[in-house]
């Protein structure tokens, strides 16, 4: 149980991020935030917690690259979450040292962390880590391909966790989400970038509409972690969260304008478009260890997550620049 248990959370402003905040405060424990230090002062997705939630958590502002605030930040954790991660995969081709940085040095100062604190670690890892599926589903045992900057910094940080685990001991549950959607994610994803398109432009201007993705909505995301960490017996393994349905993304698309009772038409944006080989063609996952190890499978329909998250959208549309592409 996680209750009075003192946890920190890295990366959490983040979209996942603010909602395993929200989901550790409504478990009972004593939440530590770490957010990107900024000069506004900003906070970001933990602006949307209910103002009791946010009274109780105790936000600090920093960076993971920076080993002596790490050590600070975490000396008093019995639990760490570590999602601190540069994401965007479009912007991983243009500043791929910065994502080496975040990703792996920063995951290097966690782990460094842990290895003098003995906190347990909950890393996060993504399934960009697999590439383009070579069999399907894909499970845990799945080869690992960089096609891009991102995905291999990614790589990078999960072999770090699993080296920690077996050269030191350290008590790491590494968690692989496939793709995850909801409320509170930016536009550089695609399922909020195609609602918030349907929203104010005349045009749905997308990338490839035919990679297939595996989604899982953010509270099914969100209770795979929270399983990761409360479940014995699981140190040193890598655990898949996904649904084991894939669908291609003009299929989402379509379905997204469908639910919001929209006809527009969908194009192909060139400048959206990853480099061909690095382009990941199909995700889906294999779940059926993280149903086994620790009893965990979605519970929310996808149909159910889009109306929930087109409904965020449109609360916030202003949250959203649908003028020009941001990566």
């Amino acid at each position: 149980m996680l209750t009075n248990r003192r946890v920190a959370v890295t990366g959490a402003a983040g979209f996942i991020g603010s909602h395993l905040v929200d989901a550790l405060i409504d478990a009972g424990a004593n939440v530590t935030a770490i957010v990107r230090y900024n000069s506004a002062s900003s906070i970001g997705n933990l602006a949307f917690l209910e103002p009791a939630h946010l009274d109780a958590v105790n936000v600090v502002s920093g960076n993971v690259e920076d080993s002596d605030f790490v050590y600070r930040a975490l000396k008093d954790a019995e639990i760490v979450f570590h999602l601190a991660a540069l994401i965007a995969i479009p912007y991983s081709y243009d500043a791929p040292r910065s994502y080496l940085r975040t990703n792996v040095e920063g995951t290097l100062n966690v782990l460094e962390a842990a290895r003098r604190y003995g906190n347990l670690v909950i890393h996060t890892s993504t399934s960009e880590v697999y590439g383009t599926a070579l069999s399907t589903p894909i499970s845990e045992s799945h080869p690992l391909q960089g096609q891009s900057p991102y995905s291999a910094s990614k790589i990078a940080a999960d072999k770090l966790a699993e080296s920690y685990h077996r050269s030191f001991g350290t008590s790491v549950v590494t968690v692989r989400p496939f793709n995850t959607f909801g409320p509170r994610q930016s536009a550089r994803a695609f399922i909020p970038t195609i609602i918030s398109q349907a929203i104010d432009c005349r045009k749905i201007r997308l990338g490839s509409l035919t990679p297939e993705r595996d989604m899982t909505y953010v509270s099914d995301t969100v209770a795979g972690f929270l399983a990761a960490a409360t479940t014995p017996g699981l140190d040193g393994q890598t655990i898949n969260l996904g649904t084991g349905a894939t669908h291609p993304v003009g299929w989402f698309a379509d379905r997204i304008l469908t639910l919001m009772g929209v006809q527009k038409p969908i194009v192909t944006d060139d400048q959206r478009l990853r480099p061909a080989r690095s382009e990941v063609m199909k995700l889906v996952s294999d779940n059926s260890l993280a149903r086994r190890a620790m009893g965990w499978s979605p519970t929310i329909s996808l149909d159910t997550g889009l109306r929930q998250t087109i409904d965020f959208v449109r609360q916030h549309s202003a949250c959203y620049r649908t003028d020009r592409y941001v990566k």
